[in-house]
């Protein structure tokens, strides 16, 4: 048993995280979305205020509202938040504790051919940086609208328009063109999670993107022991991220890199005075 729970304990953190954020188990019979102090804090990864089990804040819908507001006042709060957790975490956050990258995990587990990463997905990756200050940033600030969760969110849509529409008869009256496209959009996402893994983490999504600028100097990391090190490549070689070394920007700290290094030299450090 215990080597069980050693073996899963990423997947492990996943589910449990996904129930824990949404775990307002009323809300999805009732179609009625949590108002409770509880919506004040932001989880740490992607999860739709909108979801009707859904307990916390989104940090991504958190942000933009703020920003939409932020000619009346600034949004420290919610930039402290994101501060906070990118510093603490960085990208472990989208490894074990995003319902939107388990949910990619599972999709990329149906049996087909894969798209590899390669030269494209490299290139591909950099559009999430794109999409954070585009869509999250700039459309708050200057049109005041909440581009990212407006037209692509895949959670906001799944969460907040199709699980509480199901329950809500007044929601579902109320979708229309823009949730048409809001779908399809759900439904490129899901198919490319099927061939491509994580795609929506790493072409798309601004909160991934965000995290990733504290990924190298964040209090939890990954970090290779360079005097172990041969500098084979297996690492780079197994990861199914676009990473050019183990702890950059595009590495999500799923640690799984740890099984194939020969030399043990890999570990996941939680004090920032370790060695680099």
């Amino acid at each position: 048993m215990k080597k069980f729970f050693k073996s899963h304990a990423r997947r492990l953190t996943q589910v449990i995280t996904a129930v824990l954020y949404n775990c307002n188990f009323t809300g999805f019979a009732e179609g009625e979305i949590y108002q409770g102090k509880g919506k004040n804090v932001c989880v740490p990864g992607l999860n739709c205020y909108s979801c009707p089990g859904a307990i916390g804040a989104c940090p991504m819908g958190s942000l933009q509202s703020a920003l939409v507001s932020s000619k009346y006042n600034f949004p420290y709060y919610i930039l402290g938040v994101l501060l906070l957790m990118g510093v603490l975490l960085g990208r472990f956050v989208c490894g074990f504790l995003c319902p939107v990258g388990l949910v990619q995990e599972l999709l990329y587990k149906i049996p087909t051919k894969k798209i590899e990463k390669n030269r494209v997905t490299k290139i591909l990756s950099y559009g999430k940086y794109i999409v954070l200050v585009v869509l999250a940033i700039l459309f708050p600030i200057f049109l005041s609208n909440p581009g990212f969760c407006k037209y692509v969110c895949p959670a906001g849509t799944f969460e907040g328009g199709v699980l509480l529409g199901v329950a809500n008869e007044s929601v579902r009256a109320m979708l229309g063109k823009l949730f048409t496209w809001k779908v399809a959009v759900l439904v490129v996402i899901v198919v490319s999670a099927v061939f491509i893994y994580r795609s929506f983490c790493r072409f798309i999504c601004p909160l991934g993107a965000f995290y990733s600028l504290f990924n190298r100097f964040s209090f939890v990391r990954m970090i290779v022991d360079e005097s172990k090190c041969n500098h084979c490549g297996a690492c780079k070689r197994y990861c199914k991220m676009d990473i050019e070394v183990v702890g950059d920007r595009e590495c999500i700290q799923c640690g799984e890199c740890k099984g194939v290094c020969s030399r043990c030299a890999i570990s996941r450090s939680c004090v920032n005075s370790s060695k680099e």
